[in-house]
């Protein structure tokens, strides 16, 4: 496993990690609909990037197109689920469309992991 594939690991983890601490703030924050969400897309995508991880380091799909795939699932995780989880905790945006932005990246991530499975890879 190199470096690159250890990092993701380690990505995948921690939004595994934000996702069960942010699904432990919204039960004790009132009106934390949008925290819930953020804890949601944090614990639905945690395995993706492992799994990615996993099948780059494996060689199972094309190293370079997961990996890049893996990356952008992280930043639109980043912008969309640390959009959400600002305002409900702090009441202040990232920056404006940091959420819209993110979700359209989590899509290009998503369309990426589908490239992903038809570049072969090596064995």
């Amino acid at each position: 496993m190199t470096g690159v594939d250890r990092i993701l690991l380690a990505l995948g983890a921690l939004a595994g990690l934000l996702g069960v601490a942010a699904s432990a703030a919204a039960a004790h924050v009132s009106g934390a609909d949008s925290l819930k969400t953020a804890a949601q897309f944090l614990l639905f995508h945690a395995p993706a990037i492992l799994a990615l991880a996993a099948l780059s380091a494996t060689g199972t799909t094309h190293r370079l197109v997961t990996r890049i795939a893996a990356g952008v699932l992280v930043v639109g995780l980043a912008l969309f689920s640390g959009d959400l989880a600002l305002r409900a905790l702090h009441g202040t945006p990232m920056f404006p469309m940091a959420a819209p932005t993110g979700g359209m990246v989590l899509m290009a991530g998503w369309l990426l992991v589908g490239v992903a499975a038809f570049v072969p890879g090596r064995r």
